[in-house]
């Protein structure tokens, strides 16, 4: 698979499951307070059962590295991506926290501990970061279905709270960049699975089930970040590409877009534009 995997009892020194381990797809972080929220989620209930029957691979929180056959080749580019990534580190005190770009992160973090350069996005324009890193742009190439990818950047002691993503339409792609020792120290469980990353490996998951993640090391951990279309049947998986595509219309992507853009202009007039 090109990960660890391991059982509950050895998940990590200093690892507490959170409300919500074991427990697939639940919603952790609120519960719906009103009839509209309790509708709300019951469609998307009924939305994720559909796009599961009409998968191509079985709906699993993790999945296998061979089911992709992309992967080997996206691996291949590690050393040239890891070379790119360690100029990045150098400005890493300048990088934005994720919630600065993305608003609804907040949910999950709201300190300077979880760092992201972002090189893909739905509404983003991520020019000039990509300039910079040509080989990771290269390999995302690689990715079908391909939507959304930034360095994800954990700090020493930076515990990422249950949570789930909000459509199982999209699978979660991860290659290990920078994983400090002890590996075993810093990882990620997905509903019942608890992974760790190696550098130069891939994993691959559907956020839509509940996870949580951590790095308990003195090190700051990185992986590339990859959020990619689910692979389904025909005409199920052009429709589902076509509305991932509609997501940089949304008000959320558009924020973003924009904070991206103002931390774009102060980051690259402060090093003299790159």
């Amino acid at each position: 698979m090109g990960l660890t995997i391991e059982g509950k009892e050895q998940a990590g020194a200093g690892f507490e499951p959170q409300p919500g381990y074991e427990i697939g797809r639940a919603h952790t972080l609120s519960r719906p307070s009103n009839i509209i929220a309790r509708l709300g989620l019951k469609a998307q209930t009924l939305l994720e059962s559909a796009v599961a029957r009409v998968s191509v691979l079985p709906d699993t929180p993790v999945y296998e590295s061979t089911d992709f056959d992309w992967v080997p080749s996206v691996e291949a580019h590690w050393p040239a991506i890891r070379a790119e990534l360690d100029a990045v580190m150098r400005q890493r005190a300048d990088l934005p926290n994720f919630h600065d770009i993305l608003d609804e992160v907040r949910t999950i973090t709201h300190d300077d501990q979880w760092k992201t350069y972002w090189l893909l996005g739905a509404g983003l324009d991520c020019r000039e970061n990509a300039r910079h890193c040509p080989q990771t742009m290269a390999a995302l190439q690689k990715i079908p279905g391909v939507m959304n990818a930034f360095f994800s950047i954990l700090a020493p002691g930076k515990h990422i709270p249950a949570h789930r993503g909000a459509y199982n339409g999209i699978l979660r792609y991860h290659l290990g960049m920078i994983v400090p020792a002890p590996a075993w120290m810093t990882g990620i469980r997905i509903a019942d699975r608890i992974c760790n990353w190696s550098e130069g490996q891939s994993l691959i998951f559907d956020d839509s089930f509940n996870h949580e993640a951590w790095n308990y090391t003195d090190g700051w951990r990185v992986v590339l970040f990859v959020d990619f279309a689910r692979p389904l049947r025909w005409p199920w998986h052009a429709l589902n590409r076509a509305a991932l595509a509609s997501a940089a219309m949304l008000p959320l992507m558009r924020r973003a877009g924009a904070q991206h853009r103002r931390w774009q202009r102060r980051f690259y007039s402060a090093i003299g534009g790159g």
